[in-house]
């Protein structure tokens, strides 16, 4: 028998009826991302449910990005040519209400990505940003440490610099960690799944975009898709683990075949989204 959603915890229901719908609609994803993750990106989007299209060129991202369920922008390996083509996806994304997800990866870490970040951020619509929380925590002005594309933390209080993110950029944030924050400035998630091992791996915060990306395609809550798309990777990564993978790339492994082969029921089950 499934035991009682406590009563500060999101019903597992809510996380299972989004992916039936990834699983059901198929929504088509365009990336314009970094070309160290883009093959795990294209292949989680699959797992997830979804279909994954990785195209950058500036001739064609308008009309791709016309055919798609959302829009992922990952600056991982940034150039002047991407940021452009970019801008161009992002404001026909905006004229035809896609939703813009934004991994501002590496913010802090060099001027040239942080000041990217914040052009993205003035010259689009971003209806989520998917940060670690080194690189929320620099953006919200409040104290963060980013080495290279790694997160070093933030000074204060997480939950807090998340909230103060969201407020001045008007988005939602979704900042991985250890427990993930995801708000809107007002409502905060605390989302309890995942494992260690998946530290370890290059580009699980990248997949973690492409899922939410998956997820917001299919929802009008940007807030809860975002939730639900963070409680499913972190579940895939718990079922990982816990057949006991021999390190980091049996792990990596098998995170592709637990997300591909979850079900909304085991994610109604074992989602664990905190409300606050």
């Amino acid at each position: 028998m499934m035991e009682k959603t406590p009563a500060n915890f999101m019903d597992g229901a809510t996380p299972a009826a989004l992916l039936a719908a990834v699983r059901s609609e198929r929504p088509l994803i365009h990336h314009i991302t970094n070309s160290v993750t883009i093959n795990d990106c294209a292949n989680i989007t699959i797992c997830a449910g979804a279909a994954p299209v990785m195209a950058e060129a500036p001739e064609e991202v308008a009309a791709m990005v016309a055919a798609a369920g959302a829009l992922v922008l990952n600056i991982g390996t940034l150039s002047r040519g991407q940021v452009d083509a970019m801008l161009l996806a992002g404001r026909r994304a905006n004229d035809l209400g896609i939703p813009v997800v934004l991994d501002p990866v590496g913010a802090g870490a060099t001027e040239f990505r942080t000041a990217t970040v914040r052009r993205l951020l003035d010259n689009l619509d971003i209806a989520i940003l998917k940060g670690n929380a080194g690189e929320i925590g620099v953006l919200a002005g409040t104290g963060g440490s980013v080495r290279g594309v790694d997160s070093g933390g933030v000074a204060g209080d997480p939950v807090e610099t998340a909230r103060t993110c969201a407020r001045l950029t008007g988005t939602v944030v979704s900042m991985t960690g250890a427990v993930d924050v995801v708000t809107d400035g007002g409502r905060v998630y605390l989302v309890r799944n995942g494992n260690p091992m998946m530290d370890r791996l290059s580009g699980t915060g990248c997949m973690a975009t492409s899922v939410t990306a998956a997820f917001a395609a299919v929802a009008d809550d940007y807030a809860v898709a975002s939730a639900a798309a963070l409680a499913a990777f972190g579940r895939a990564g718990e079922r990982a683990a816990a057949g006991g993978v021999a390190g980091p790339y049996t792990f990596r492994t098998a995170l592709f075949d637990e997300l591909a082969g979850l079900t909304p029921d085991d994610l109604a089950g074992h989602a664990r989204i905190e409300e606050r």
